[in-house]
């Protein structure tokens, strides 16, 4: 069979508060977001394992408060005063568990926000005891956060993560794809992902719209 040329293009993600599908799996920390500004101590630690929504609701959050969002690797030498002026949402604390000058930026933003009275969301892959943080002071204020995780996805989590992430690549699966995939595919928000990008890599190299049969295919590769 002939192979088509391919290229690799961004897929458009959207963030929007619409495009978050609430099931059993996130609603406690939807309503935790959606409820902000009633957070004790102004501030919220948002959990969960790659894939599962963090950053999308963090951008939820943003629009929500006027917050901005900054990655947590990027703290070293940032105009901190600046940043707790307002609503700060810092991603993936969990990257900065080796540099202790990232450590000590977020240990030092974090009392700025808190007296300014500015709220905070932190996320990451998992509490922060077990982040491997080694600044003991940091690492006691983030368990002192109230906690929001986000679970593996039940079925109609997995089904809307599914049929988001193909719409976020533009494609269209034929109907029977996302039923079946669910019932065949690991139970995780990172497989549903690479398994997205191998389906769409493969319909684009062989010509071929997503149906079951390359479903199956990809699945059985």
């Amino acid at each position: 069979m002939s192979r088509q040329l391919t290229f690799d293009l961004p897929a458009r993600t959207a963030l929007g508060r619409e495009d978050f599908f609430v099931t059993e799996a996130n609603a406690a920390a939807v309503a935790m977001i959606e409820g902000w500004e009633s957070w004790p101590s102004g501030k919220l630690m948002l959990t969960g394992p790659s894939g599962s929504g963090k950053t999308h609701l963090a951008h939820v959050w943003a629009a929500l408060s006027g917050a901005r969002i900054v990655d947590a690797t990027a703290l070293p030498g940032a105009d901190m005063p600046a940043l707790a002026s307002g609503p700060i949402a810092i991603e993936d604390i969990g990257e900065i568990a080796g540099d202790r000058a990232a450590q000590e930026a977020l240990f030092h933003l974090h009392n700025l926000a808190q007296a300014n009275g500015e709220a905070l969301l932190l996320t990451a892959h998992a509490e922060p005891q077990h982040l491997s943080l080694t600044l003991p002071d940091l690492q006691s204020r983030l368990q002192a956060a109230p906690a929001a995780p986000l679970r593996e996805p039940d079925d109609a989590l997995l089904s809307a993560v599914l049929m988001k992430l193909f719409a976020d690549r533009q494609l269209v699966p034929k109907p029977d794809v996302i039923p079946y995939l669910t019932r065949h595919m690991p139970r995780s928000f990172a497989a549903a992902r690479s398994l997205v990008e191998a389906l769409d890599s493969a319909a684009l190299s062989e010509g071929r719209d997503v149906t079951r049969a390359l479903a199956r295919s990809v699945l059985e590769s």
